[in-house]
């Protein structure tokens, strides 16, 4: 079975499926593709929004990372990164969403001040930082770090919060002079070391590394 991942390594979601893969140990291919404008109809009908990642499998295109990841670990079902006990399994599942929809999902709306140049009214800058303050414990309360997000193993949970807390991290410090999540207690930074102790993550990190120094040399002309 060939698939193909199709996205690019700056993106964390598109870093949250391939960690997945990795993980797995499944062959794929990993296909570069961007967003926003000169979106064809061949993305489009394979990810509807025009959004990264997606995923091109033999039975046709699948969207959304958390989708992908699902399809992964139910098509590639050892090493488990879901508990079998259909409780615990659960609760991975909502520390995904939670990591996924009430984190990084809300601070993704100061990325466009944060990293890329733009201005966004203070208003609506602190009416993100007022769901932030609602919404970060709330994500702490399910947090383990014990040693992993999730509890003792490695999960689909790792692979959201690996990608996600340090960049919600970075772009709260840059935006209000503090890191949010290490105000409110989640002490992540040795979370991310551990994980990036695995040499899956340290796959993801140095693509990463390297799309990023490529698009600087881009924008430096």
């Amino acid at each position: 079975m060939t698939i193909t991942l199709c996205g690019f390594p700056l993106s964390n979601y598109h870093n949250k499926s391939k960690l997945a893969l990795l993980e797995k140990g499944v062959p794929f291919e990993e296909r570069i593709v961007k967003t926003g404008k000169g979106v064809d109809a061949a993305m489009l009908a394979a990810s509807p929004l025009g959004k990264v990642p997606y995923l091109l499998t033999p039975d046709g295109p699948i969207a959304e990372s958390q989708v992908i990841n699902e399809w992964i670990e139910a098509t590639y079902p050892e090493p488990p990164l879901l508990p079998k006990d259909a409780f615990a399994a659960a609760k991975v599942r909502e520390l995904c969403l939670f990591l996924d929809v009430h984190l990084e999902l809300v601070v993704r709306q100061l990325y466009g001040q944060a990293f890329f140049g733009g201005t966004l009214p203070e208003k609506y800058i602190e009416r993100v930082r007022e769901q932030l303050e609602k919404n970060i414990p709330a994500v702490k309360q399910l947090l383990k770090f014990a040693p992993y997000a999730g509890g003792d193993s490695f999960t689909l949970a790792d692979c959201c919060a690996y990608v996600h807390l340090p960049v919600a991290a970075m772009a709260t410090k840059i935006i209000y002079g503090e890191d949010l999540l290490a105000k409110h207690g989640i002490d992540w930074k040795p979370y991310v070391k551990f994980i990036e102790q695995r040499p899956t993550a340290q796959k993801v990190a140095a693509d990463r590394k390297a799309d990023q120094e490529r698009a600087a040399l881009i924008a430096g002309g």
